[in-house]
């Protein structure tokens, strides 16, 4: 009953509302699931718990979680809260050479998040962009190819059940001489079309549009807040899609400092149907973590230090703590999820605050009420 729904179902019933369904990497410890859970549970909100295959693969990514791992942990979470309209996302399934055995090892990948029940997958082969191409479509061609060869694998694999399908062009947080590169509506509608012909047809796409991954740091090393996201050009490739005949909609990635007051007014709620919050909820642990247990937040501090102070010459210790400290999950793993309840009551209960404001900003609430019926039908 609590079991993880068929993420098509969630993008198809929610595609022509405005709302945003918040994607969640619930990476670190116990206590965030839940806390989400209850929130989602409390406003109704459909709700997406994902992870990535960087963090957590076949061979344990940082996380030190293999994919049956996590899987566990966020079904576990949703007996626990009662919660029925969430799914489980395979986050960034990123193939970087295209090569056989890359694809290889991704197919490996594949097999594990299906066994493990995911019920939604990223592919993501924005990286292999041919910068030699004669026009658009040749520039697109190897990302048109393995993201078709991956999808129909997927589809092979879960054997006729239906499932999310979430792609990507143009590669998230790239810069160049211009600065943050962007997708245009031209590659957009070019890469669905190209897809679209090829027999796959994913509900969302993922583009570069202006955002990064993880916590964003001044020259000084202060954190900053995400403001970069270029909403009028992620409008207009949500435009050149529908007048494409397209029903896919935007998956917005690096919300993880974004203010929820722009996210609630800005965000163009029915462009986006996705927004991926994850570092966000890592540094929420280790705030807690720095008051309730200060011996294991130093430890992982001088680990992180120690090991990737000398690796980024010239950044400012704040900076190099908030984004390398997600490498220390996995030599911590055992003791990050073995807090004392007292802690992981107060990573749930922030967790829960937290979560509600998301679903707000992101016009979520009432949503889970929509899926629930679309499933009934």
């Amino acid at each position: 009953m609590y079991e993880p729904i068929p993420g098509d179902v969630m993008f198809r019933a929610l595609k022509d509302k405005s709302a945003i369904v918040m994607a969640v990497n619930a990476r670190t410890t116990v206590g965030v699931a839940e806390g989400i859970f209850r929130a989602a549970k409390d406003l109704d909100s459909a709700v997406i718990f994902e992870i990535a295959r960087t963090e957590c693969n076949q061979d344990v990514g940082y996380t030190g979680m293999t994919p049956g791992d996590y899987a566990e942990r966020i079904m576990a979470a949703a007996k626990k809260v009662g919660f029925d309209m969430w799914s489980l996302h395979a986050d960034h399934i990123t193939v970087k050479k295209g090569d056989a055995a890359d694809i290889a090892k991704t197919k490996e990948l594949i097999d594990a998040q299906v066994d493990a029940g995911y019920t939604s997958f990223a592919i993501d082969a924005s990286h292999l962009f041919d910068f030699q191409g004669g026009n658009l479509r040749e520039e697109l061609a190897l990302n048109i190819d393995v993201t078709t060869e991956l999808a129909k694998y997927i589809e092979e694999r879960m054997g006729g059940k239906p499932f999310g399908l979430e792609v990507e062009v143009g590669e998230i947080g790239k810069e160049d001489s211009q600065g943050k590169v962007v997708t245009n509506p031209d590659e957009a509608v070019t890469f669905i079309k190209a897809l679209n012909e090829n027999g796959v047809f994913p509900q969302v796409l993922a583009i570069a549009n202006g955002t990064s991954h993880g916590n964003v740091y001044d020259a000084q090393g202060n954190i900053m807040e995400q403001v970069s996201i270029d909403i009028d050009q992620t409008k207009a490739v949500a435009q050149a899609l529908r007048d494409a005949g397209s029903d896919v909609r935007i998956a917005q990635h690096g919300i993880t400092g974004t203010p929820r007051e722009l996210i609630n007014t800005l965000f163009p709620k029915g462009d986006i149907i996705k927004g991926n919050v994850a570092t966000f909820w890592q540094n929420l642990m280790f705030d807690v973590l720095q008051v309730y247990d200060p011996d294991l937040y130093k430890e992982i501090y001088d680990w992180t230090m120690d090991n990737y102070r000398a690796k980024n010459p010239g950044k400012k210790d704040n900076e190099i703590w908030g984004k390398n400290v997600k490498q220390a999950i996995k030599p911590f793993h055992d003791r990050l999820y073995a807090l004392d309840q007292d802690a992981l009551d107060t990573i749930e209960a922030l967790s829960y605050a937290e979560a509600r404001i998301f679903f707000r900003s992101f016009g979520s609430a009432g949503t889970a009420s929509i899926v629930r019926k679309a499933m009934e039908g």
